[in-house]
């Protein structure tokens, strides 16, 4: 497909019709009689965030990690937490580590330092999922949460010195870049 000034790009067109889908959906969404929340606003009666499977107000700041998080509602009215950055005051929440898939127990934007659930292959090596730090990211529909590294361990604040325990695995369980 091309125009006057050249070809459009794959990215251009895939745009358009995400937001002509959008367009449409909301249209129809009208017609049907449905009414929307306004987006983006983050009031005190707003869906709650999640951080270990207890629920926070909108607006509400934890503290994790030697970070602040603040829970928000992003535009599609999804509740998630924003890092507000560092800073020195001791863990508001339980920080198990980042294990299990975390749909129902964490928002997106949550952190959580890593743990033997996050380990993989590289070939015949094993990655060690406690040397990072995660954060819990939605898939590009919006409908699954999983976890992602967002950066080594050593930017976690443990509390009394203490350490994400190893994982139990070796590299005798990776087998072509699969963990056995």
């Amino acid at each position: 497909m091309s125009r006057i000034n050249g070809p459009v790009s794959q990215r251009f067109r895939a745009g358009m019709r995400t937001a002509m889908l959008c367009a449409l959906a909301a249209i129809t969404a009208t017609g049907l009689g449905a009414t929307g929340a306004p987006a983006a606003h983050a009031d005190a009666t707003g869906t709650p965030c999640l951080w270990a499977g207890n629920s926070h107000r909108q607006g509400q700041v934890v503290y994790a990690g030697g970070y602040a998080f603040s829970c928000h509602m992003d535009a599609f009215g999804n509740a998630r937490w924003n890092k507000n950055g560092a800073t020195a005051h001791h863990s508001t929440v339980s920080n198990p580590g980042a294990i299990g898939n975390p749909a129902g127990s964490f928002s997106p934007g949550a952190w959580q330092p890593g743990t033997s659930y996050n380990d993989y292959c590289s070939g015949n090596q094993l990655v060690d999922g406690s040397a990072d730090i995660f954060s819990a990211v939605t898939d590009d529909t919006g409908m699954f949460l999983f976890w992602r590294s967002v950066g080594p361990i050593s930017w976690w604040d443990f509390e009394s010195g203490a350490r994400p325990p190893a994982t139990w695995r070796s590299s005798s369980l990776c087998r072509d870049g699969a963990l056995t």
